[in-house]
């Protein structure tokens, strides 16, 4: 599947305290290009303390990648991941619709799997978006995550 429309860019938003917060428009852009529906679908990153997010139409894409992986484990004689993979993929997820002016609520479950408090860094890679808390993004490995975060936390007027 060749994606025509891909996340690019960042923001940093509030979220309040019943997890309300605003979808940036440059998420709302390629979402809507690339799907029907004004809805995201959030889950846990494979690897990362944050969370993965895209739209419905995505998910295909997700599923021949999660079988294309496990058809080249088997011929390589190996066990896999192949379940634990599909369950992070499809089962530890949410469909989360947003509204006219492009807000959501962030599920519990996803609020407590991506640790987001008060506030949420949207930061666009290509087929998917990641949603973090900025301060664990500053803890991050990543040097240019680190300072993407810090930047955008000034941009605020918020002290790291």
């Amino acid at each position: 599947m060749e994606l025509e429309h891909l996340f690019n860019g960042s923001a940093l938003n509030a979220v309040d305290a019943k997890g309300r917060l605003s979808v940036p428009s440059f998420i709302r852009g390629v979402i809507e290009r690339r799907s029907d529906a004004k809805a995201l679908i959030l889950g846990a990153h494979e690897v990362d303390p944050c969370l993965t997010a895209y739209d419905r139409g995505y998910a295909r894409y997700l599923h021949a990648e999660n079988e294309r992986r496990r058809l080249n484990e088997e011929a390589q004689g190996e066990a896999g991941n192949h379940f634990a993979r599909a369950r992070r993929t499809f089962g530890i997820t949410e469909d989360v619709p947003y509204d006219t002016s492009g807000r959501i609520i962030l599920p519990p479950m996803m609020r407590k799997k991506g640790q987001i408090e008060d506030l949420a860094l949207f930061v666009g890679v290509g087929g998917t978006f990641e949603i973090w808390n900025p301060h664990l993004a500053l803890k991050s490995g990543d040097a240019d995550l680190k300072e993407l975060a810090a930047y955008r936390l000034e941009e605020k007027g918020i002290a790291l």
